[in-house]
């Protein structure tokens, strides 16, 4: 198959009809669709895991819009190639013609001053941004750029979107359909693949690629023993990021310091990004030890603050002492409980007033129609306490926090059901 680009270029899409999944932003009268048809296209970062088509979207965004299309990868780019390509922009458009597009690969690894230089540029309409991510932008990405672009979610392929693609890839490609092909199993293409379309058709490759004469059979163990003869480490960009991930806050969450350090450890051998792993650390002390240990969510913040300080490859023994301190702490999820509870409540109650004394009265008028009147400064009662009503009317018996059985979380349940007599503590 010398002198043909990999399968994956070749089953690349160049129109949005040959796009697959993403059907809540491509699909009919999706928002994508509507940009496309309508011409406008405001600035946008996609973000989502690897081989979702983030790159394929915006190729065909620009080729279907008509529109000049740059690109940089923010892992070779630096501030003097983000100027250029705007300078470039600038020297090459014509009178009330549509922006170019400037694609960003991997834009949340562009530092602050890279990003810094992007934004007199997207705000003044010089380019029209647009940003591929595997992590949460919120994160990664400035605020000031952030506030310019709307954010899309790319999702990993369903089975049928998969399907979709295995049987146009028999169907299509220009060297495939030179030979036999059987598809006598379909679990483990699907299950290797893991909603990653790049891996999927990398597979199908690897298998194609390694059998002779013009028949070739796809079969669960074929496929196993192909990936079983060129192993995969650890992808910090596919599938295994996420399952380790996920195997790694389980670990946390069911106090095993063992399990947990192992997990790390696989992250760290297969070159994660500390701040990620760190950032994790900081959800699990909050979400999953929270108030039965408030110091782990102090820890986990000053581990994030230090492994920017350290760097690599010390700061595994940071994220190693932090983890190791998560997984032996008592465990209470009772403020995320607690927020989740709010919520719903705010959703089914909706915008309650605020009681007339809780309110500021800065005004003569506001002091006359009530507000701030009967308030009880609790400072000037004994213990700095004093019995009050501080949730709306309609919800003045209901009980959001619920303290659970841990030694921190007992003491403040007696503090809470002394104050409060029966209304906390129960």
């Amino acid at each position: 198959m010398n002198g043909y680009p990999p399968l994956a270029e070749r089953m690349r899409p160049t129109k949005i009809d040959q796009y697959i999944g993403q059907k809540h932003l491509v699909g009919e009268k999706a928002v994508l669709r509507r940009m496309l048809e309508s011409g406008n296209l405001s600035s946008i970062i996609l973000w989502g895991p690897p081989g979702v088509g983030k790159t394929t979207l915006a190729k065909i965004i620009a080729s279907q819009m008509n529109r000049p299309f740059h690109v940089l990868s923010a892992i070779n780019s630096g501030v003097k190639d983000v100027r250029e390509i705007i300078e470039k922009a600038k020297n090459s458009r014509f009178f009330n013609s549509a922006a170019p597009i400037l694609f960003i690969d991997e834009i949340h690894r562009f530092s602050k001053s890279q990003q810094d230089s992007l934004l007199g540029a997207v705000e003044q309409g010089v380019v029209t941004l647009i940003g591929a991510t595997t992590e949460n932008p919120s994160f990664e990405v400035i605020t000031p750029l952030l506030s310019r672009c709307q954010v899309y979610v790319l999702k990993s392929l369903e089975e049928q979107d998969m399907l979709d693609l295995l049987h146009r890839v028999f169907a299509e490609d220009v060297l495939l359909q030179k030979r036999q092909l059987k598809l006598t199993n379909k679990e483990a293409l699907l299950r290797f693949a893991g909603g990653d379309a790049r891996k999927l058709l990398n597979i199908i490759e690897l298998v194609a690629n390694g059998e002779e004469g013009d028949m070739v059979e796809f079969t669960n163990d074929k496929v196993t023993e192909y990936l079983q003869k060129n192993p995969a480490q650890y992808d910090k960009d596919g599938e295994m990021h996420y399952d380790i991930i996920s195997a790694f806050i389980k670990s946390i969450r069911g106090s095993d310091p063992d399990a947990a350090v192992y997990w790390l450890a696989r992250m760290v051998e297969g070159g994660e990004d500390p701040k990620f792993i760190a950032r994790r650390l900081i959800i699990s002390a909050s979400e999953d030890i929270g108030l039965a240990n408030p110091n782990a969510l102090l820890l986990a913040t000053q581990c994030f603050q230090a492994i920017q300080m350290v760097g690599w490859p010390e700061s595994r023994i940071i994220l190693s002492e932090t983890t190791i301190y998560l997984a032996t702490s008592p465990k209470s999820n009772s403020a995320y409980m607690a927020i989740n509870q709010a919520q719903e409540v705010v959703r089914q109650t909706g915008n309650l007033p605020v009681p007339l004394h809780l309110r500021n009265a800065p005004t003569k008028l506001m002091k006359q129609m009530g507000y701030g009147e009967n308030y009880k400064y609790s400072h000037d009662y004994p213990n700095n306490f004093v019995a009050q009503q501080f949730l709306p009317d309609e919800l003045k018996t209901n009980r959001l926090y619920t303290p659970q059985n841990n030694p921190q979380e007992q003491k403040t349940a007696q503090l809470m059901k002394e104050l409060w007599k029966n209304q906390y503590g129960k």
